[in-house]
């Protein structure tokens, strides 16, 4: 497939970003976007996905332990920041995100996405970065 079956993401920004893996963005999983289309939706405006699919060896994923919940196609870190980030945050909430990251400090502020639930990863979960 080369078109992506979500109007508001491309196959190209989901894909896995490490440059090995011969990702194509089809690995996420396909109840998740459409819960995140569902988002998007929502919110009215583009969402700058900074992650999305992260193949075992990404390099933030091949430091763990375990690769993360973004291997599993289930999350996505969105770049945003204050009160949009807040609006994006009641939002993900209300259409059943369970698994969420913060970072609202310095540079490289963006929410974490996720809804994972396969007993790996704890859900629900808010944390902070």
């Amino acid at each position: 497939m080369t078109t992506s079956p979500w109007p508001n993401f491309s196959l190209a920004e989901l894909r896995c970003k490490c440059g090995r893996c011969g990702s194509t963005g089809s690995e996420m999983d396909s109840d998740f976007m459409d819960k995140l289309q569902r988002l998007r939706t929502a919110y009215g405006k583009p969402l700058a996905l900074s992650s999305a699919y992260r193949c075992p060896r990404h390099p933030v994923e091949a430091k763990k332990s375990a690769p993360g919940e973004h291997s599993t196609g289930k999350a996505v870190d969105v770049a945003i920041r204050g009160p949009e980030a807040l609006r994006l945050l009641q939002l993900a909430l209300e259409l059943g995100f369970t698994r969420i990251g913060v970072s609202q400090k310095g540079s490289a502020r963006f929410l974490h996405l996720g809804t994972s639930a396969d007993g790996r990863f704890p859900s629900p979960a808010l944390w902070s970065y």
